[in-house]
């Protein structure tokens, strides 16, 4: 199932802006402190580096990615989710045609 709305969360209005536009979110924070980041990512291959643990959810468009240390990109779609380890590197790479692709990121 796709998340398609998040109720009850404080958003931080500043928008986080990376790659020359390429990538824009904002961050939010549940009640219990939880915090997570909604945004988009342009048509564009870019590449992420972790600090802590995520899983990407995709809520519309799609991408496809590709974890440190493989060769192997993997696509993702409406409702599919992938993890990323902390303190990793990974490539995402949008098209056109799938794109954009817009995500709720879930950390630790």
């Amino acid at each position: 199932m796709t998340t398609s709305s998040i109720a009850g969360v404080t958003v931080t209005t500043q928008a986080n802006v990376y790659f020359d536009g390429k990538c824009v979110s904002h961050g939010i924070t549940f009640p219990d402190g939880t915090k997570k980041s909604v945004g988009v990512i342009l048509p564009a291959e870019l590449t992420f580096s972790t600090g802590a643990p995520e899983i990407m959810e995709c809520v519309g468009g799609r991408c496809e990615y590709r974890l440190a240390g493989s060769d192997a990109w993997v696509q993702s779609g409406p409702g599919e989710t992938f993890s990323v380890p902390g303190n990793a590197k990974f490539d995402i790479r949008v098209t056109a045609e799938g794109g954009p692709y817009h995500y709720i990121c879930h950390f630790g």
